[in-house]
């Protein structure tokens, strides 16, 4: 495993919720609003504000297949970007996954 392989797994799995984001993105600046929004404590990392973005990206797509960013994990799980994220909100399967991982949550965002 890389230093920055253990650097990503690590922060997916002492954190419940990880955005891996770029601070110019505006999907993620929607994920990063909808728990903002929803009061859910999160990790949001601009890989932007890294000088290993481009390895870091590397290493993402390698774990998830996805090479696009909002990058989301929940309990450990990838869940996809931005269009997924909403969709688990607007089915309510987001919030079924919170309330699983004892994560508090505002529901009525």
């Amino acid at each position: 495993m890389t230093r920055l392989t253990g650097l990503v797994s690590g922060k997916i799995e002492s954190n419940d919720v990880v955005v891996w984001a770029k601070s110019w993105c505006p999907y993620c600046d929607k994920v990063k609003a909808l728990f903002q929004t929803m009061e859910v404590t999160h990790l949001a990392v601009d890989l932007d504000k890294f000088n290993e973005e481009k390895a870091l990206v590397k290493v993402l797509t390698e774990m998830t297949g996805q090479r696009t960013v909002p990058n989301v994990f929940i309990g450990g799980a990838h869940v996809g970007g931005c269009d997924d994220t909403m969709a688990l909100k607007e089915s309510g399967e987001l919030q079924r996954m919170l309330k699983d991982l004892g994560v508090s949550f505002k529901d009525d965002a």
